[in-house]
């Protein structure tokens, strides 16, 4: 006999894109693994895929915050062990930053972004403790 795990979240994520007459487009996300019934947010992007990338990074904030609470780490605590020495722990650290940024090119703005630590210090950043044998890799660098 098959055991169901009771920890199992089963729900659906929905997107429903639509044009709209300025010639943007609106992404509307619901979600059923909401806290809250009839949870739609609407999310407005130059492009179809610009409205579903805003909608997407909303979505995984607000699942990236609730996961990081949930853990509910005191941020200075150092676990000891017997013989006196710190453990290390694993942390998969996500840092989103996010500009509306008025320059002469692609690159400038790129460029001008990485400048000093404007990123680090503006950004969001949320730290998750993780087990040690999950497999979980980092994104990676950007390509530029």
């Amino acid at each position: 006999m098959t055991q169901i795990n009771p920890d199992r979240t089963a729900g659906t994520i929905a997107l429903d894109v639509c044009a709209q007459s300025n010639g943007q487009y609106l992404c509307q996300i619901s979600s059923s693994l909401s806290d809250r019934p009839d949870d739609t947010m609407n999310f407005y992007g130059q492009t179809k895929e610009h409205a579903i990338a805003i909608a997407l990074e909303h979505l995984a904030s607000r699942y990236r915050q609730q996961a990081e609470d949930s853990q509910n780490i005191d941020w200075d605590a150092v676990e000891i062990s017997d013989s006196g020495v710190a453990i290390e722990k694993r942390y998969h650290v996500i840092l989103h930053y996010e500009r509306i940024a008025k320059d002469e090119s692609k690159f400038e703005a790129m460029h001008n972004t990485m400048m000093g630590n404007t990123v680090v210090e503006n950004a969001k950043i949320s730290i998750i403790e993780l087990d040690p044998d999950i497999e979980i890799e980092a994104r990676g660098l950007s390509k530029y």
